[in-house]
């Protein structure tokens, strides 16, 4: 066993475990289907026996009726297992799709990177059910594995011969079938990673749809996504092709081995070995022996995609996380927000030893000439990553120190492109605090400009939002998600770039709301708007990833070409 597969067999040993209830109850059932199954053929060479050998009509009555009981039980069972394996598969492709949901979703991040939220919709869906359907798999392979022992111990009371025959050949076409599984696996790994890939892309075009529209790379989206869709249908066609040269392979062993025990069975008859009604059990019973071995090479393919599917989970859910989660281990707890922030030799992406004290109640601007830096700082704000080097630290705490639940109730960080969700837009504006919070919501929705957006919408507050806000223009948009960061209302509030779809007039009633609602708290604009950074106490500006000046957004204008040139021109 390689240690690359044992985080995937993992994953498909818990899905298994947390349904082995229903696994068990499925196998006992279809155990119990396959003997009746294995049985049905000596009932009928029982019944050839009386009925046409000895002439005995009673007891051909005896054995029919018995077979009749026999097909009840085999309706029952067969209906009530395949119930538990569907439950259990069903069951199992559901907690693992929770399970990676909550992975994706955990505060400390880590899962996302690296992957297109379509590739992680595709492993949370697709990959999800093939881990699911091996549960049903493991039914349908204990259940057939009976029936083949059964049908091997009435072979031997038969004839030793056949018993031996079939004994000792079932295990060999079983490791034949193994070995013709492997490439279907391999190929089953790389049609489920293209066919992400693929998801991925199509997602990721469609939400940039307008831009594309807006630039006129229509063309450039296209061909970029039929060469992935190109690539995950041959990749698709390959694993079909296996999938389907195994699944022939496999049936021409079967039918080859079943021949052989026709065979065998027909000579012994012709030597006296075995009489005609046992001739009928055997030639039925190798007949019966067909769904058996079929049904094994429906579990090893299904086993072989699960197994494939499962590496692909496995991955997602042991991804490094991208921050510790953080506790009060020191005793560090924070009881009241101040809304101190401070920065000590900070280091991370493209910052570079960035020293910044901000003041409880303070309203701080930052400037920078690099959007690199902008982004890094926001990362190290709201502890979506920690610096290489140097702390950040609220109210003299370390940020690390304290539980990512409580810095992000009192760090509110509102990125550039944060998204609005499907629901009505008052839904979207009271996302964190709630309906209940009329006051704060209202001063919000004023601050913010979306009172303008509430009036000119057909249903006011009430109109449907669609997913990520696509049917508000992009300054409604963006002033409803102003709204909503203003209601949260935390005791640290970071804005970066909140104005830039809104006219000139608009955004300077923003920045005044936002000084009104925002009074006594600590505010942090990392923009480029004069119109922002005029209201502020101070600003700081950000070159080359270091701190070069501080002061007045005026005096940095008449001081400082570089600040003059980042934000007029």
């Amino acid at each position: 066993m390689r240690e690359a597969d044992l985080p995937g067999r993992s994953v498909l040993w818990r899905a298994v475990g947390g349904q082995r209830r229903d696994v068990a109850l499925g196998a006992v059932l279809g155990m119990g289907h396959q003997t009746g199954e294995a049985l049905v053929p000596v009932l009928i060479g029982l019944a050839v026996e009386r009925g046409v050998v000895d002439g005995d009509a009673g007891g051909l009555l005896l054995w029919l009726g018995v077979l009749a009981v026999v097909y009840v039980g085999l309706s029952f069972s067969f209906r009530f297992s395949a119930r538990a394996g569907e439950r259990a598969s069903v069951t199992a492709a559901h907690r693992l799709r929770t399970r990676l949901i909550g992975r994706v979703l955990a505060p400390e991040g880590g899962a996302e990177d690296g992957r297109l939220p379509g590739e992680l919709a595709n492993t949370a869906t697709e990959d999800a059910k093939r881990v699911g359907a091996v549960t049903m798999a493991l039914v349908v392979g204990i259940a057939a594995a009976t029936g083949l022992a059964v049908g091997a111990v009435v072979l031997l009371r038969i004839s030793l011969t056949l018993g031996l025959l079939v004994l000792l050949g079932t295990p060999l076409l079983l490791w034949l079938v193994h070995l013709l599984s492997k490439p279907l696996e391999r190929r089953s790994a790389t049609e489920q990673e293209r066919a992400a890939r693929a998801s991925g892309v199509a997602a990721d075009l469609v939400a940039g749809l307008r831009v594309l529209k807006g630039i006129g790379a229509e063309p450039a989206a296209v061909a970029r996504y039929r060469r992935t869709s190109q690539e995950s249908l041959t990749a698709t066609l390959r694993a079909a092709r296996a999938e389907a040269w195994q699944r022939g392979v496999v049936t021409i062993l079967t039918g080859a081995f079943l021949a052989l025990v026709a065979l065998v069975g027909g000579r012994l008859t012709a030597r006296g070995d075995i009489g005609l009604g046992e001739l009928v059990s055997s030639v039925a019973l190798a007949l019966f022996l067909i769904g058996p071995l079929s049904e094994f090479s429906w579990v090893y393919a299904e086993l072989a995609q699960g197994r494939a599917s499962a590496a692909r989970i496995a991955e997602v859910l042991g991804a490094g996380r991208a921050v510790s989660p953080g506790g009060p281990s020191d005793g560090a707890v924070l009881r009241r927000v101040e809304g101190g922030l401070r920065l000590s030799g900070l280091s991370y992406g493209s910052l570079r030893e960035v020293d910044l004290d901000i003041a409880p109640g303070e309203t701080v601007g930052v400037v920078t000439t690099d959007p690199a830096d902008a982004t890094a700082l926001l990362c190290c704000l709201g502890r979506h990553a920690d610096p290489v080097s140097g702390a950040v630290e609220l109210d003299g705490i370390e940020l690390p120190a304290l539980s990512l639940a409580e810095v992000r109730a009192a760090i509110l960080v509102a990125e550039h492109d944060a998204d609005l969700f499907e629901g009505t837009l008052l839904d979207n504006v009271t996302a964190a605090v709630g309906t209940h919070a009329a006051a704060p919501v209202t001063a919000a929705i004023a601050a913010s400009g979306t009172d303008e957006v509430v009036r000119a919408l057909p249903d006011g507050p009430d109109t449907a939002v669609t997913a990520r806000g696509h049917s508000l223009s992009g300054g409604q948009r963006q002033r409803v998600v102003l709204a909503r960061a203003l209601a949260a209302d935390a005791p640290v509030l970071v804005l970066h770039e909140p104005t830039t779809a809104v006219d000139a007039v608009t955004e300077a009633g923003i920045a005044a709301g936002i000084r009104d609602v925002r009074g006594g708290r600590t505010t942090v604009l990392v923009t480029n708007s004069p119109a922002l950074l005029a209201m502020t106490d101070r600003v700081v500006l950000i070159e080359g990833g270091r701190v070069t000046a501080t002061g007045a957004h005026e005096q940095l204008v008449h001081d400082r070409a570089a600040y003059r040139t980042a934000v007029l021109t």
